[in-house]
């Protein structure tokens, strides 16, 4: 988290104070470096000098459309998982033969308006996808390019809702049907079977999981070489981890739990599985989303009240649930930090919002620096899967998005009011 860091006691957005921020702009208030998302997908495209590849930025990560403009004219490719994210791409810039279609249940008309618009090609993961695709690409006199997504039932070591690559996940085609599968592919009409695709999680914080995953697809297209299928790229999908906790460092700060900063550098991550790869002679695509933006943004916050029953305490908040998703859905951890520091004092307390569910909380039992009524405060590590996520539940208006470029600031979304819901 490069471009967020605390000058004199105030927690700066690059060369502004997120406090400022706050003030003009109101919150909740999602707010993006700019030149982290860049360095952050430049550090990938770095790191496969030499091969021939793509990067094709995960739009389900973050959707905005002008941090989509602006990876698109840094030249990555875009990895779609439905109709509507395929037009945002395509309206943000993202050249067709630089976009792949991902996604275990694609829509006949999906498949139609990405055929119309010859993208790269498909990650298809049934039979019955494979038939879909061949019909409708021989209907309309296209030629389909397809890649295979088969789950190597590889444990990510992950939350299980965000695991994808095991047996008992609705993802991919089994690695025991995977040469089968090839071959009835091979056989449809309309198709050109281009390559093969795995995602086996997301937020994998070992490189363990990726080496597994590495050497199986090394040894399918050694075997499908042999029986005459002969791929041009693997797409290796996403799911490298970033830092949630103790993303900001400070010596007023509470230090939180260390067994989860051990996380590898990119370039570990990259360096365990890609020597594997290049050695099948394919193209190599990655799929990174989360590791491009979430540790570039962060969502600020107000408190509202400061509220006790018994011996629990709460910090109410103007951000919910309908706001970031994560702790709700899946008991993720975010750092929460004050946009100024000036106590060295410490409660234990959950940061919650004001919607009607128990459910609604941003953090529990968390050791914070004590706030107090009118504080901002920052959700770290919010940049991915955050406003993508955002609900009108109770009646709430989406919150607005700033992208910080140095001492500039862009409003690129509008705050929502009550006569938009």
């Amino acid at each position: 988290m490069k471009y967020f860091c605390y000058r004199d006691n105030q927690l700066f957005c690059e060369d502004v104070p997120v406090q400022e921020l706050a003030e003009e702009y109101g919150t909740p208030l999602y707010v993006y470096s700019k030149n982290e998302i860049l360095e952050n997908y430049r550090a990938f495209d770095a790191a496969l000098t030499g091969i021939d590849h793509r990067v094709c930025y995960a739009l389900k990560a973050n959707a905005n459309p002008s941090i989509l403009k602006m990876l698109a004219e840094e030249g990555a490719g875009a990895d779609v998982v439905s109709a509507g994210e395929l037009y945002l791409a395509m309206k943000a810039g993202f050249t067709p033969d630089r976009i792949v279609f991902a996604g275990v249940g694609k829509r006949d008309d999906e498949i139609e308006f990405a055929l119309q618009q010859d993208i790269a090609g498909f990650n298809a993961e049934s039979t019955a996808e494979l038939q879909a695709i061949s019909r409708i690409a021989l209907r309309m006199q296209k030629r389909a390019r397809i890649a295979l997504r088969i789950n190597p039932d590889i444990d990510a070591q992950s939350h299980p809702y965000i695991t994808t690559g095991l047996q008992n996940n609705k993802f991919g085609i089994p690695a025991t049907k995977a040469l089968e599968t090839f071959q009835y592919a091979s056989s449809l009409p309309s198709l050109e079977i281009t390559g093969v695709h795995t995602h086996i999680g997301s937020q994998i914080i070992k490189t363990e999981p990726f080496v597994a995953t590495a050497q199986y697809l090394a040894g399918l297209v050694t075997q499908l070489r042999e029986a005459g299928i002969h791929l041009k790229h693997i797409d290796f999908g996403g799911g490298i981890g970033v830092r949630y906790f103790n993303a900001l460092r400070h010596e007023m700060l509470p230090v939180e739990d260390g067994t989860h900063d051990t996380i590898p550098v990119l370039g570990d991550f990259l360096g365990s599985f890609l020597p594997i790869l290049a050695g099948t002679g394919c193209a190599i695509w990655l799929e990174p989303g989360r590791s491009i933006i979430a540790e570039a943004g962060a969502l600020l916050t107000r408190v509202l009240y400061l509220k006790e029953n018994g011996e629990k305490r709460f910090v109410i908040v103007d951000a919910a649930m309908t706001d970031l998703l994560r702790p709700s859905l899946y008991q993720a951890h975010h750092q929460v930090v004050p946009a100024m520091l000036d106590t060295y004092e410490r409660i234990t307390a959950d940061v919650v919002g004001p919607v009607c569910e128990t459910g609604d909380f941003l953090a529990r039992d968390r050791v914070l620096l004590r706030t107090k009524q009118g504080e901002v405060l920052a959700i770290m590590t919010a940049g991915a899967y955050g406003f993508v996520n955002v609900s009108h539940y109770n009646g709430r208006p989406n919150p607005a998005e700033v992208l910080v470029n140095g001492e500039r600031v862009k409003v690129v979304r509008v705050r929502e009011g009550v006569e938009d819901l």
